[in-house]
């Protein structure tokens, strides 16, 4: 069995059809072990012509052998095919209720999890948690339970027959299998070690196959399939070898153990054959000690099993534990108890930034502020941080009291929930649901109509190009938005943005993949459709120059806020910044025309 924090409690869950499974594993043991009883009966009956029932020597007639014996063999079948049906039922049943459960806890604590966990943990490695290690652990759960009982129930029971029959010939059987037992928990030690081995290689190679599978277009762009190969090949040899490691310890109890039993088969037929010759034993006692001892084999191979079982299970079960102890590191203090409905104002208030584990600050005393309903382009050049800016604000990370402030009310203070319910994101990396276009647009509402969907898709002027397509709005996107351009992409996520209708806006460079008219298109409709606040994210001047203001950001630090002629009468990094990007457009404009 296992046993540990995270699953000591389904013990006690499923403690009622537990103790039903058990119940009808009793029965089946003590049924089964009828069974001999009945053959040492046949055997002297054929010898002898009599067998002796209830203490009396009756005759072994075919009345006889139909009453006492077929009969009764006939009961035990049927009881042991009931109760087998029963402990299968409670305890398997049970093992998939409790890996149910888990993978939703696991789930639930992923959805939880900051953004600094999965900068760790790879996707691969995740879901190897929610495949090879669940299942490991819910075998453990339904098997662990039955080869405990059974081998405590059956082997106890078939143990006792045994020595009531001989007790030197049953301590003779036992030295082999108590050597088994030793060896099994030596090498069930090391198989531990092997099993973590194994799950850590596994776990590589499907980090390696979902990066190579997500990035294939660029693997053949740069002409690398060979190179990838050969780097596969190397991470299965490593899983290959870990594999066949383990396999070596397991197949070397295992040949241990039949060696052990086949040792005592060996005894039984020597000392119990030598108690037949001077008249101890008869025949059909030998055939009886026999069938006691074959009952016996099954709860030795159970011991057995559990301990290789709970070598990997526990492995599976520290990996799981570890994913359901992490903490997140982003969540809400316990004065965010303000739940108000926030309309849009924005302040940030001297904040400086850095991230968890960075060296230096990549935000240094920022200060700015934005009304409600204000269109509000960010500006600057990469790594400057722009995208902290509104990751702080959406609350990704943590930042200190005092910084950052919503319609006049401390971030701190509003429940994490509450700031992302009025806040629509068009992230850099736009990601898009392998599903139809219609459920990515409808993605940020409960439900939304046809309607609702085709005008979020028209502000984001990309209803023409779904209809192009011959299932239009239900066309199903490939992994993360394949099948459509980068134009295509970007424009999905901002309808399924605009689709929320919430009081802030943020777009994070999601204009750079279209071209001018259609960037001048989509700014245009949303600045005559949206009543909230905007911001936007861009690299290019063009992009912002007509907004109702402009936040200039350099190496963390804010240089300059206002509009546009503004910037360029009073901060000379935005006006070289225009002066660049101008004659980058004149020369682009004079190759054009080549």
């Amino acid at each position: 069995m296992l046993f540990g924090k995270h699953i000591n409690r389904y013990y006690v869950k499923h403690l009622p059809v537990l103790l039903l499974g058990i119940v009808a594993l009793i029965m089946v043991d003590y049924v089964q072990l009828i069974v001999p009883e009945l053959y040492r009966m046949v055997i002297n009956g054929m010898n002898k012509g009599e067998v002796l029932y209830e203490g009396a020597m009756v005759p072994f007639d075919i009345n006889f052998l139909l009453d006492k014996i077929c009969l009764p063999l006939i009961v035990v079948i049927l009881l042991m095919v009931v109760g087998r049906f029963i402990w299968r039922i409670c305890f398997f049943g049970s093992a998939i209720k409790v890996e149910t459960d888990l993978r939703g806890r696991m789930f639930d604590r992923c959805k939880d999890l900051s953004q600094e966990y999965y900068m760790v943990n790879k996707v691969g490695n995740m879901m190897s948690l929610f495949t090879n290690d669940l299942e490991t652990v819910q075998d453990c759960f339904g098997s662990g339970v039955l080869y405990l009982c059974d081998a405590v129930m059956l082997g106890g029971l078939a143990l006792m027959k045994m020595t009531n029959m001989n007790r030197v010939l049953t301590l003779l059987s036992l030295v082999p299998l108590s050597l088994m037992l030793a060896v099994g928990l030596i090498v069930g030690k090391y198989m531990t070690l092997k099993w973590e081995e194994r799950q850590a290689a596994f776990s590589s190679l499907s980090d390696f196959s979902q990066d190579s599978f997500a990035g294939i277009s660029v693997i053949k762009a740069f002409v690398k399939e060979g190179k990838e190969l050969l780097a596969f090949k190397k991470l299965n040899k490593d899983n290959e070898k870990v594999n066949v490691e383990y396999v070596k310890l397991s197949t070397l109890m295992h040949i241990s153990i039949t060696l052990l039993i086949e040792s005592v088969t060996c005894i039984i037929l020597g000392y119990g054959g030598y108690l037949v010759y001077v008249g101890t034993f008869d025949a059909g006692q030998l055939l009886e000690f026999f069938g006691y001892f074959n009952s016996i084999i099954w709860p030795v191979m159970a011991i057995a099993e559990l301990i290789e079982m709970r070598s990997r299970g526990k492995a599976s079960l520290a990996r799981i534990s570890e994913l359901l102890d992490a903490v997140p590191a982003v969540v809400d203090s316990e004065n965010a108890t303000d739940d108000r409905p926030i309309a849009g104002d924005i302040e940030f208030r001297n904040l400086t930034f850095r991230y968890p584990g960075g060296e230096y600050d990549v935000l240094k005393d920022v200060s700015f502020k934005i009304q409600r309903g204000e269109r509000v382009g960010i500006i600057g050049k990469t790594g400057s941080g722009k995208t902290t800016i509104v990751d702080l604000l959406l609350r990704t990370y943590n930042v200190p009291d005092g910084s950052i402030f919503l319609d006049g009310r401390d971030v701190n203070t509003i429940p994490i929930k509450t700031v992302r319910k009025y806040a629509a994101y068009v992230p850099q990396d736009n990601f898009l649901f392998s599903d139809t276009i219609e459920a990515n647009i409808a993605f940020a509402t409960d439900g939304g109509g046809e309607e609702e969907i085709v005008r979020a898709a028209r502000l984001a002027d990309v209803d023409d190009n779904i209809r192009e397509f011959g299932m239009g709005y239900k066309t199903v996107l490939g992994e993360r938005g394949t099948t459509v351009s980068g134009g295509q992409k970007q424009r999905i996520s901002i309808a399924r943005a605009v689709m929320k209708n919430a009081p802030i806006l943020i777009l994070d460079d999601s204009v750079s993949a279209v071209d001018v008219k259609t960037e001048k298109s989509i700014l245009e409709n949303l600045q005559k459709e949206r009543t909230g606040t905007t911001i936007l994210i861009a690299h290019r001047v063009t992009t912002v120059e007509k907004m109702d203001k402009i936040v200039y950001v350099e190496d963390g630090r804010i240089l300059a806020v206002g509009s546009h002629a503004e910037l360029l009468s009073t901060c000379p990094e935005y006006r070289r910044m225009v002066e660049l990007q101008r004659l980058d457009d004149m020369e682009n404009g004079e190759g054009g025309q080549n």
